[in-house]
């Protein structure tokens, strides 16, 4: 009896599992499916707004009415952003892919600031003709480029996970179809670093993402360790690992992580390996019952950046998020809010840590700025600003526009409706260069029946 009861059981036991199982490898499967399938949607997109690109550049080149050329050109620009970030949702992440990126980039540019001129005004140059015919044959070269890869991918049934998993592995990269393809698109665009797009081009140049512009010397990695130290309320002990990012290049980063062996609370941090700047710190724990407001946490943020002499910051804004305080700090100098130079803090609501940093916009971007003077008075400015609109703030500020360039604005803080925004005109010539919507806190839903 019993043990017929006990091998009821135990086939229950081995049928439960195999079922179990089976349901894992059925959601991994549908998982695998579905990221393969937004692979492939994103590469043949790719390749369409390529096609689409080398078509409509080729219509700009045939156009004689300025009227028409406008919005042809905005929409070369459209496509070139919708191109970029379908390269975005590739793995791609570790193979070398920059050249193209910069070359979409560069075209959108070229094609943006074409665009938003007054084109009876001030026509198109024969050297700005010449740059977007070199362009349209660029482009088309790209177009074969992509298609023979989209060709492979079909005729063979590739896939992209597989892609995903030769990039993990060296050895992988050397042999997958793919990865060859694109490794001829990029070497292809390399060849096009001669192409003069004139102004546009130094604008749109990627930011410094290699740090080279901060003072200092290059630090050693027990310099690093010890600099995390300083960031962290863990102890002095603990299992400590670095690795190290642009190896024998003074302008890359050493990756520092730190775990309390009997805690299990893991800091990590990023550094910059010229000057030692900590690029962005994490501190992984839960956050227990807040004990402090967002105003003390505030101050907390405050004394930090001050005692790792971070100054001439202004809180800009600051949230509630559980039991976390999240605030976002920018420069100022001569009274002028720098935007560009930003620092994102998280502390903690239970105790005050401060459990996330991020200064790399800051690190990128900060310099002693020469600040413009301005060609219109802020009353003139104001006029600008929607009349239904009440200004509860006003003060000048610096922003990127849409062609990442750096503009001297007037800040005009308002409120329309129920709603508050803060529109930015350009202080040289009062443009409306940007309007943004402050969102509301979010309303709890938890105890509506």
């Amino acid at each position: 009896m019993l043990r017929g009861i006990a091998i009821a059981v135990l086939v229950i036991g081995i049928a439960g599992t195999a079922y179990w199982g089976y349901q894992e490898h059925r959601e991994k499967t549908a998982v695998l499916i579905n990221a393969e399938n937004n692979y492939q949607r994103a590469f043949h997109d790719l390749t369409y707004q390529m096609d689409l690109l080398n078509d409509k550049i080729g219509t700009t080149l045939a156009m004689n009415s300025r009227s028409s050329l406008s919005p042809q050109l905005a929409e070369v620009w459209k496509i070139t952003s919708q191109a970029h970030s379908d390269v975005g949702q590739l793995p791609l992440t570790l193979l070398p892919f920059n050249k193209t990126e910069e070359f979409l980039a560069n075209v959108g540019n070229f094609s943006y600031k074409a665009a938003i001129r007054d084109l009876d005004k001030e026509p198109l140059t024969e050297k700005e003709y010449s740059t977007l015919k070199t362009l349209y044959e660029q482009s088309g070269e790209i177009q074969q480029d992509l298609r023979k890869v989209q060709h492979m991918v079909l005729e063979n049934n590739l896939r992209w996970m597989d892609v995903e998993l030769a990039l993990a592995t060296e050895k992988g990269q050397n042999d997958n179809t793919i990865i060859d393809g694109f490794k001829t698109v990029e070497k292809t665009v390399e060849s096009y670093s001669e192409t003069d797009f004139g102004p546009a081009q130094i604008n749109l140049q990627k930011e410094d993402e290699n740090f080279q512009k901060l003072p200092g010397k290059k630090i050693s990695k027990e310099k690093a360790i010890q600099i995390t130290r300083k960031y962290t309320p863990l102890s002095k002990g603990g299992k400590v690992k670095v690795t190290e990012n642009g190896k024998g290049s003074d302008y890359g980063f050493y990756s520092v992580s730190i775990q309390n062996p009997e805690t299990k609370l893991e800091a990590n941090m990023d550094i910059t390996k010229k000057g030692g700047y900590p690029i962005w710190f994490l501190l992984d724990r839960d956050v227990k019952n807040q004990k402090l407001s967002l105003n003390d946490a505030s101050n907390k943020a405050i004394a930090f950046l001050k005692e790792h002499n971070f100054e001439n910051l202004d809180l800009f804004e600051s949230a509630q998020y559980d039991n976390i305080g999240v605030f976002t700090f920018v420069a100022t100098q001569d009274d002028v809010r720098i935007y560009p130079d930003a620092i994102n803090m998280k502390v903690a609501l239970d105790n005050g840590d401060v459990i996330g940093f991020s200064a790399e916009n800051y690190l990128k971007s900060h310099k002693a700025r020469e600040i413009p003077q301005a060609g219109i008075e802020i009353g003139e400015a104001k006029k600008k600003v929607n009349p239904n609109l009440k200004v509860m703030d006003e003060k000048k500020a610096i922003i990127m526009n849409d062609i990442n360039e750096e503009v001297l604005c007037y800040e005009f803080t308002g409120v329309l409706g129920n709603d508050t925004f803060r529109i930015y005109i350009n202080a040289e010539d009062g443009t409306e260069e940007k309007v943004e919507k402050l969102h509301n806190a979010e309303p709890v839903y938890e105890d509506v029946v």
